[in-house]
């Protein structure tokens, strides 16, 4: 992970997560143009924050660690630029939809 990642943390529920790239050639060799591409909905956690608190102010754990792949929804989290040519996406916790193994 470079230096500008690791300063960012991300606060409470929230995990940052890098998306997986597109395919954009078959195994055949066949190019796909980027229209006809599919959407990606998985990626890879960079980072996560402490976790909801609670009102004792204790923290709730989050499920999910760095390095995991998760599913993601179609639509939604906020695209965060850290680095050049490197793009990443805040989602709340809740909005993950799965762990994929």
């Amino acid at each position: 992970m470079s230096g500008a990642l690791k300063r960012l943390v991300p606060l409470f529920d929230r995990v940052l997560v890098k998306k997986a790239e597109a395919l954009s050639k078959t195994k055949g060799g066949i190019v796909i143009p980027e229209k006809a591409q599919g959407k990606v909905l998985e990626g890879t956690v960079v980072a996560v924050g402490p976790g909801q608190r609670k009102e004792d102010g204790t923290h709730i754990p989050i499920a999910v660690k760095e390095g995991e792949r998760v599913l993601l929804p179609e639509y939604g989290g906020t695209k965060v630029e850290v680095e050049e040519n490197a793009e990443y996406f805040l989602y709340r916790e809740t909005d993950i939809l799965g762990k994929l193994n």
